[in-house]
């Protein structure tokens, strides 16, 4: 939920600081083409931005290291960019990116250097559970856009997609804007709040019934949450955080 608001208010502040507007327009003073989007990764937040960008008016091409997320990319109305990995798996049983060689991502990054050329607008989405963001857009990238044009990096508070993002600060290289926002929910408070709050709510009747602890670890949600279990069993990734065995 709060990838979404994020999603959402990135495309926002994109279309605040760029100095352009979004949609094609046709007027008797000249026409006006398009601004182009590019959304790295079609998580929830990338969907949302795509989705966003849209409805402005964009022009709206996104990557994600997932090629099973092209269908949800192409049903907002984008055109999806696809890298041939070798048939690599690249997502996890929960659906999330896994992390990938450093020659999958090479393959993604000269992709998107590419089409950062000419691009109006890039907002970077992509993160991994537990590890640092993976970069997808170089400073090469970034010196081939054109001056006035904006990153918005959602991937600030876990290192950043680009390396010249400084988290909570807005950076400009070449004439190119890269902003690294740290907490865009926080701008949507009232929504934010009640999206929250229901996944709360709804959390917890989960795990409690009668007003009595209930853990079913059958569940995958509480299993996918549950650090340790019974004096025991450990979740994977916090097992191999501390080094220790998962069972």
């Amino acid at each position: 939920s709060m990838a979404t608001v994020a999603g959402y208010k990135a495309v926002i502040i994109a279309a605040e600081r760029l100095p352009k507007m979004f949609p094609l327009l046709m007027t008797a003073a000249g026409t006006v083409p398009p601004a182009k989007v590019l959304v790295l990764g079609a998580g929830v937040a990338g969907l949302m931005a795509i989705a966003t960008a849209r409805r402005l008016g964009a022009v709206v091409e996104a990557y994600d290291v997932r090629a099973a997320a092209g269908q949800d990319v192409k049903s907002l109305g984008a055109k999806f960019l696809e890298v041939d990995l070798g048939g690599i798996e690249t997502q996890d049983a929960g659906g999330y990116a896994k992390e990938l060689s450093e020659e999958a991502l090479q393959r993604g990054r000269d992709m998107v250097a590419k089409h950062a050329a000419t691009s109006d607008v890039i907002i970077t989405t992509a993160q991994i559970p537990g590890r640092r963001a993976p970069l997808m857009l170089t400073e090469a990238a970034i010196a081939s856009m054109r001056p006035g044009s904006v990153v918005v990096d959602l991937a600030a508070g876990t290192g950043g997609n680009c390396p010249l993002t400084k988290p909570g600060e807005n950076v400009v290289q070449n004439g190119v804007t890269i902003m690294g926002p740290l907490n865009l929910p926080s701008t949507a408070p009232l929504h934010a709040s009640q999206l929250y709050s229901r996944n709360l709510v709804s959390f917890l009747s989960l795990v409690q019934s009668g007003g009595a602890l209930k853990i079913d670890m059958n569940d995958e949600i509480l299993k996918g949450a549950c650090v340790a279990y019974q004096g025991g069993s450990l979740h994977p990734k916090v097992a191999a955080a501390l080094g220790q065995p998962v069972g």
